[in-house]
């Protein structure tokens, strides 16, 4: 009988070393996946807040516009928003044409707030940025706000369309 016991014992030796890294590689396999959501949650915030940003200033130069605008006549409303426009031409956030007035300083200070390496969005140039003005078609202004973090293969962009009367 104990010659028996002893052959059930040895066939036994490593069973509890191979449980215990069994448990230690589905424990790191755990571990892994939590720290893949934590990055993909982070990335996620990240890009939630550069979209907040893009929102805000679209707000902002838009708020502009509509304060800025000279409303006394069809003509001078018309004109007035002309001034507005920005990077007219190129398409899919590599714009060009400069502003339309080089004199409208609060343009000039949203493009600088928005391409702000420290305040502004991320990536984003004075290139990527957009504002047209469509006076045929019921004073529309489309702001047209792009920016690309250095995790980006391509340019993020926020588009916002209103009417300026």
């Amino acid at each position: 009988m104990k010659p028996l016991l002893n052959q059930i014992l040895r066939r036994q030796q490593g069973v509890m070393l191979l449980e215990a890294l069994i448990g230690i590689l589905i424990f790191s396999v755990g571990i892994l996946a939590m720290v893949g959501m934590q990055a993909a949650a982070f990335s996620a915030s990240a890009d939630a807040k550069y979209r907040a940003e893009a929102a805000a200033f679209a707000n902002q130069i838009i708020s502009d516009i509509w304060m800025g605008v000279d409303r006394s006549s069809d003509a001078n409303l018309v004109t007035s928003l002309n001034n507005f426009q920005l990077n007219t031409g190129g398409s899919d956030c590599a714009y060009s044409g400069g502003m339309a007035d080089g004199t409208n300083t609060v343009l000039a200070g949203w493009v600088s707030a928005v391409t702000d390496t420290s305040t502004g969005l991320l990536g984003a140039t004075a290139a990527m940025q957009q504002v047209i003005v469509s006076t045929a078609d019921l004073n529309r202004v489309t702001v047209t706000i792009c920016w690309q973090t250095p995790q980006d293969a391509r340019s993020r962009k926020h588009q916002v369309i209103t009417y300026v009367f």
